[in-house]
């Protein structure tokens, strides 16, 4: 006798009687054991037995008889017997439009080891987060994303979503020239212009064309110069002071190239002198150097004028490297590289002959964004957002802390507090009992580093969502030394 799990009405089946592949009722991976009772009493041994054991857990909806039976070369009706054996027995209930499920009340499990795993117990962070390096994540434009990858998608050509091309999509090539001409005053053309994945992608490339040694300034990222250590290639440390890198400390030769900050030193603040800015470039024509331009929060300038990017003083010399890391978001992966001619197919041979590491779909996005005007104004909003930010920093500071100084506020994402000599260490492990992160200068630091404050900060106020934001101040102002240890 066949119930309503049967042939005559197929609870399991969707409206046209198909197989919902990859959700709820789909795919059902059985092995059918030997035994009494032919194909059928192999298939509810096999059903019976992925109940039990936890497989198919209470709720699972089951594929519709003749999906299964399809899949498992049965006829029909010895599939929907099954089911209706077993939901005479209590293993299975089948309801019309629900379908045939695993009951609720089968036997549980018998095998502690064959229990479904239970989710890892998260581990516990800090509570407030003031690591400098990413934006406020919450303010990631979403729907105007959205709308620009729908434009995008509609505009794009067949061949965008082929292999690729190893300098990227050219869309997003040619609004990448006139945004960069426009708001940096770089001085390109879409040909000159590598698509990559970061700017650490971007230093690995570079790393491969490069030779001999690399200066470097004293304050950085130790992933940077451990990236171009990695390449093969030497580096030497540039002091730094009050008016950026010391590019008059630069060797006639032997060096190869020179990685730099110019507009925003990362992570002291300032911006390099104009006239070292011309002397950087003069010291590149003369000894055939290249200058590695590192560009990574160009876009916001509060309390003075932007400073423009060092590569329009000689576009032959200098190599522009930016990212959307800092406006938008991390998480795109998409960078740029604007090289001189003789640098554009060495590079293009060290990336390949397929694009391997920016999504095109992304590039296409990016280019829709920018040529829309949309990045413009969500660079002006958070503009807006990152000041307040940083006037919130200071005046907190103010009123908790005005012994302690802060410095390289008047751009970027992050200030750097300084500290009395010999309490960085300190203050960093008094943050973290408040449940703050935040970073000591030194981190930053490569060797014997003279010329600017030994002890500090760098305190990064993009990072947190604003619902968080005052709480992260006030850890920080919690943690910092009382104004009689200042010496």
């Amino acid at each position: 006798m066949v119930n309503s799990a049967g042939p005559a009405a197929d609870p399991t089946a969707g409206p046209t009687g198909g197989t919902a592949l990859g959700g709820p009722g789909g795919d059902l991976h059985l092995e059918l054991p030997d035994g009494p009772g032919g194909r059928r009493g192999a298939l509810i041994r096999a059903l019976r037995d992925a109940v039990r054991t936890g497989r198919l857990t209470p709720g699972t909806r089951l594929p519709p008889y003749r999906s299964l039976a399809a899949d498992l070369g049965l006829a029909r009706n010895t599939v929907a017997d099954a089911y209706a054996e077993l939901v005479a027995e209590g293993w299975l209930t089948a309801r019309q439009g629900s379908g045939t499920r695993v009951a609720h009340r089968a036997d549980p499990p018998r095998a502690e080891h064959l229990r479904r795993p239970t989710a890892p117990t998260p581990l516990r962070g800090p509570v407030h987060d003031l690591v400098q390096g990413t934006p406020d994540a919450s303010c990631f434009p979403r729907t105007a994303w959205v709308a620009a990858t729908r434009r995008a998608l509609t505009a794009a050509p067949s061949e965008a979503f082929g292999p690729g091309d190893p300098r990227g999509r050219p869309e997003l090539r040619h609004a990448l020239a006139d945004y960069l001409a426009r708001a940096r005053g770089v001085r390109t053309d879409p040909e000159r212009i590598v698509v990559c994945g970061g700017f650490a992608n971007a230093l690995r490339l570079l790393g491969r064309v490069l030779e001999g040694t690399v200066a470097v300034e004293s304050y950085g990222l130790g992933f940077h110069r451990g990236l171009l250590t990695e390449a093969g290639l030497r580096t030497v440390t540039l002091p730094i002071d009050e008016h950026g890198a010391r590019v008059d400390l630069l060797p006639a030769t032997g060096v190869s190239a020179a990685l730099l900050t110019p507009a925003h030193q990362f992570p002291t603040g300032g911006p390099l002198h104009p006239g070292r800015r011309v002397a950087l470039v003069d010291w590149a024509r003369r000894s055939g150097a290249l200058v590695l331009e590192d560009d990574y929060d160009g876009e916001f300038r509060y309390d003075r004028r932007p400073v423009g990017a060092v590569q329009s003083l000689d576009p032959e010399r200098v190599v522009y490297l930016g990212t959307a890391s800092k406006s938008l978001s991390p998480a795109l992966r998409v960078g740029w590289m604007v090289l001189p001619g003789h640098l554009v197919d060495p590079v293009l041979e060290a990336k390949g002959e397929r694009e391997s590491w920016t999504s095109a779909l992304e590039q296409l996005t990016l280019a829709e964004f920018i040529a829309s005007g949309a990045y413009d104004r969500h660079v002006r909003r958070m503009r807006r957002h990152y000041r307040r930010r940083r006037d919130r920093l200071v005046a907190a500071l103010a009123e908790s802390a005005p012994h302690v100084r802060v410095t390289g506020i008047a751009a970027g994402l992050h200030a750097v507090l300084e500290l009395p000599p010999g309490t960085e260490r300190a203050v960093v492990r008094a943050a973290a009992r408040r449940g703050l992160a935040v970073e000591g200068l030194g981190v930053y630091r490569y060797g014997e580093a003279a010329g600017v404050p030994g002890d500090g900060l760098v305190v990064g106020y993009g990072t947190p969502p604003e619902h968080a934001f005052a709480g992260a101040l006030e850890a920080l102002c919690g943690a910092l030394p009382p104004a009689d240890g200042v010496q």
